[in-house]
């Protein structure tokens, strides 16, 4: 099936809408993307797992065909929003990256609502990651620091090379260590969200945070990272696995941030046979 299949549409949320796209039926499962992507870095895991689930993938505020106003929101009211349009009581909630926090953080505001959890590569709200001295800590503070001063530049392109390279190839790792193809579309997505024309939306942040509350989060919970991923998120999800409850963590070797997208065929089938394990 492809995904001109699928009923598209937009949610209407608070002083915004939501573009989104669901497919297949069964059980729900809800895909949330990157901070460096947009719900089109789920073309691989909708097609296929719609062909046994109810697959649903949207553009957050701020990222794709979604649109807002300058506002406050809340990443969390948006979900129960686009929830209620579609008929959604319960879903199984996969989030990478910023997305994988907005997935933990929702776990924890509605409970109610997750049938199980997938945090890939996931930022934990409130966590507080202290680098350490290693030579890896500080190469990875100083290209950290370089893409804030060309933010603040509005140096777009040379900083869309660096987005690239830390979160397609790993920080670590040589330059054009990733597929070309997962480079290229990275380098896209970001360039298009950095000049974006619709409002500003600052997220309220979930209260209290996450880092402190993992042991409230009693649903069947997959944690997938690359090796090759930054040192921060390597961390958050050595903590994932420690105050989850019965949490089991896979690190994909050879891989670094971008996991759906460099290592699709992996992906999708250990968070298959983790649903079918766990009865999703």
């Amino acid at each position: 099936m492809s995904t001109t299949d699928y009923n598209k549409g937009f949610a209407t949320v608070y002083k915004g809408s939501l573009y989104y796209e669901a497919g297949g039926s069964g059980r729900p499962i809800l895909l949330i993307h990157a901070g460096v992507a947009d719900c089109s870095m789920w073309d691989n895991q909708i097609n296929f797992f719609s062909q046994s689930y109810r697959v649903i993938r949207y553009d957050m505020r701020g990222y794709g065909r979604s649109r807002t106003e300058t506002t406050e929101f809340s990443n969390r009211q948006d979900i129960i929003d686009l929830f209620k349009l579609l008929g959604v009581e319960q879903a199984c909630v996969i989030g990478i990256s910023r997305g994988g926090q907005i997935a933990i953080d929702f776990t924890l505001e509605h409970p109610e609502c997750v049938s199980a959890l997938v945090p890939v590569a996931a930022g934990i709200s409130g966590y507080d990651f202290q680098p350490g001295d290693s030579e890896k800590a500080k190469h990875e503070f100083e290209l950290f620091t370089h893409m804030d001063e060309l933010w603040e530049k509005k140096a777009f392109n040379e900083l869309a090379d660096l987005e690239v390279h830390a979160w397609a190839d790993g920080p670590s790792q040589p330059v054009g260590r990733a597929p070309s193809k997962l480079r290229d579309y990275i380098r896209k997505i970001v360039l298009a969200n950095y000049t974006r024309q619709d409002g500003h939306a600052t997220p309220q942040p979930l209260v209290p945070p996450a880092t402190g509350r993992l042991r409230e989060i009693h649903v069947p919970t997959l944690i997938l990272v690359g090796e090759y991923d930054e040192l921060s998120t390597l961390a958050m999800a050595d903590k994932l696995e420690r105050d989850i409850p019965n949490a089991r963590k896979v690190v994909l070797s050879d891989t670094a941030h971008m996991i759906p997208l460099e290592q699709p065929v992996n992906f999708n089938e250990m968070v298959l046979n983790f649903l079918n394990k766990t009865g999703i």
